[in-house]
């Protein structure tokens, strides 16, 4: 039986592995000030970058979803592994050797299940690779060499040949050590009364990867007309593999699409690899399912979706089928901030076809033939209805002025109003006013930004923590001041923190890591400052738990400077900016007190009212002189 890994080594692969890279291999990430990186969260569905990464300290934390942790919680969170096994990959990547306690490592039977199901599926794909190359796969071969690809191509995209036959993959991987619940576990097997037997049988195969590269899954075309099943087969729903999730192509384009921001959602495997061959490497493609809300949520991240640009570019067939696919397109185009288009190749080629009759020429310029996603689905809806008569032409408006009224550049949608007028033979003004009556009606769905804290479990009776309202001028200084203390602590000379720890905050959040600061600080006589991670792990310590989210916010949030004179600078001045706002509302409270004091009838209270308010101005026109 494995032992724990030592406390030392957990530390030293923590400390080793750059968090920044591992986060880019799932999110396109961006500078966010001095030592801060941001971008679209990986754990929810954002429009606006609130995910950010420290690599000097090692953790990220996302101000919309409140998730935090460091570059083992990352992994775990999104891999779904155990702390152990995410500890021996992230070990294993570096060339670290782990140490265990009270026992030793974990043997090939003791490794996590996940781990088990990646190993055989690596397996599997070099056997379907190997079997590609042997004369029993001729008909394969052919069929490759048909649309244009090469041995070397097929070798890059790992694409393979399982063989005829009931159990040539199943004896290869019980040969290699795999019990019959795991092989089952793969989804490379189905069963039958006289028990396991290949699910993939005289097929063409091309590995599906997830968005780290490794195999979690297999999509099989058919190649011999005997076959009886459909066209594709793909694996079905494993712990690795959930088609509304996967991407096919993604481990390829994913660098791409982040530095050209563009992605091409094509509808096959041979496309995809058509589209990278031809000098399109955005390209990615569904396996055996719509193009969904999951799939968006990939996208997004890699395109930095925040507004600022991108396209998405889907290429259909020109079929009923792929119209069909381009409207259900369209019903998503609202969960992307970047322009979406539709390529359409005038006489239906895909983009295989299409490269393999015209050459990567004609591939390329596909693309620059695109046309607005929403122009397309106008178009498409359009031709269901009889335009030669008075009736269908207004149907037909009825039907696309919701279209024309989700365009979401507002300048747009009156120049399309007038072009989806001359397009029916309607008059102008009724089109235009079919439009805004559409874009009046409510959305079924509507984007709100919200902070809320984590949900507790059922059975958790800690009471919910009321969070400080970002909007209120005087708790926002507040937060910069805490800040500053928590991510550079080190900048603060003696004054900066005299004046920090008199201050009073208004909210109990901010008062809680206020005094927590003022405590970690004194007790550890100011040696704990310099030690970036130590500081931020001690602060989290010393608040209540249910606040712990709340300082790596504190924690991650980036700080406006650009170099280190402006950091010190704003350092400062922040904690003077707080303590100049203390004493301007000491002084309204002393005032109002005064007022309420009668000179005559309480001479001594009323003279020491005014001393404090003279000691309060002189203090204030100090701090504004220096």
């Amino acid at each position: 039986m494995a032992g724990l890994i030592r406390r030392e080594d957990i530390d030293e692969v923590r400390s080793r592995t750059d968090i920044r890279e591992i986060v880019e291999g799932y999110v396109t990430l961006k500078p966010a000030g001095i030592g801060s990186y941001k971008g679209l969260c990986p754990f929810h569905d954002e429009r606006t970058p609130s995910f950010h990464v420290r690599p000097q300290y090692g953790t990220y934390h996302c101000f919309g979803c409140d998730e935090s942790g460091d570059v083992i919680a990352f992994i775990m969170s999104l891999e779904h592994t155990t702390f152990t096994e995410t500890v021996e990959r992230l070990a294993a990547r570096i060339g670290y050797e782990l140490h265990y306690e009270q026992g030793s490592g974990p043997d090939r039977e003791q490794v996590g299940r996940r781990q088990r199901l990646l190993d055989a599926h690596k397996v599997a794909a070099e056997f379907f690779q190997a079997q590609l190359r042997t004369k029993g796969a001729a008909t394969a071969q052919q069929y490759l060499g048909e649309r244009g690809f090469t041995p070397q191509d097929a070798q890059e995209y790992g694409v393979g040949y399982a063989p005829q036959g009931w159990d040539h993959l199943l004896k290869h991987l019980r040969s290699r050590g795999y019990n019959d619940d795991e092989l089952e576990a793969t989804g490379m097997f189905s069963a039958g009364n006289r028990g396991m037997y290949d699910r993939f049988r005289g097929r063409l195969i091309f590995p599906i990867r997830g968005i780290g590269g490794e195999v979690i899954g297999f999509g099989a075309r058919k190649l011999y007309d005997e076959d009886q099943g459909p066209k594709y087969l793909n694996t079905p729903e494993t712990q690795l593999y959930k088609k509304s999730q996967v991407l096919y192509g993604i481990d390829k384009a994913k660098r791409q699409i982040a530095k050209r921001r563009q992605v091409v959602v094509v509808e096959g495997y041979t496309d995809v690899m058509s589209m990278h061959l031809a000098g399109v490497p955005t390209a990615v493609a569904t396996c055996g399912t719509a193009f969904g809300a999951e799939h968006i949520k990939i996208v997004r991240r890699f395109l930095s979706d925040d507004g600022s640009g991108g396209e998405v570019v889907f290429t259909f067939d020109g079929d009923a089928a792929g119209q069909k696919a381009a409207l259900r397109a369209f019903d998503e185009d609202q969960k992307f901030m970047a322009q979406t288009f539709v390529a359409v190749e005038p006489n239906g080629m895909d983009p295989c076809e299409l490269r393999l009759a015209r050459g990567d020429a004609a591939v390329r310029s596909l693309l620059e033939a695109k046309r607005p996603l929403f122009e397309f689905a106008i178009r498409a809806t359009m031709k269901n209805y009889d335009l030669a008569t008075l009736e269908g032409r207004v149907r037909a408006m009825r039907a696309t002025a919701p279209i024309v009224a989700q365009i979401r550049d507002t300048t747009l949608r009156p120049a399309y109003a007038r072009q989806l007028a001359g397009w029916l033979g309607l008059e102008v003004p009724d089109v235009v006013n079919a439009v805004e009556i559409a874009a009046r009606a409510p959305r079924n769905e509507r984007q709100r930004i919200t902070y809320e804290p984590a949900a507790q479990e059922p059975e958790d009776r800690t009471p919910r923590v009321s969070l400080p309202d970002p909007r209120d001028p005087m708790l926002r200084t507040e937060r910069e001041a805490l800040e500053v203390v928590v991510q550079v602590p080190h900048l603060l000379g003696e004054a900066e923190w005299e004046r920090f720890t008199a201050v009073e905050c208004a909210h109990p959040v901010h008062t809680a890591v206020h005094d927590a600061v003022v405590a970690v600080y004194s007790g550890a006589g100011g040696e704990a400052i310099h030690q970036g991670r130590a500081w931020v792990e001690a602060l989290s310590a010393a608040v209540p738990e249910q606040l712990r989210g709340y300082v790596a916010g504190l924690s991650m949030r980036a700080l406006p400077a650009s170099n280190d004179n402006q950091l010190q600078r704003y350092a400062s001045g922040v904690i003077a900016h707080l303590f100049d706002r203390q004493i301007h509302r000491r002084q309204a409270d002393l005032r109002a007190e005064l007022e309420r004091t009668h000179s005559r009838e309480q001479p001594e209270q009323y003279q020491a009212l005014s001393r404090q308010l003279l000691e309060l101005e002189m203090q204030r026109r100090k701090l504004q002189a220096q």
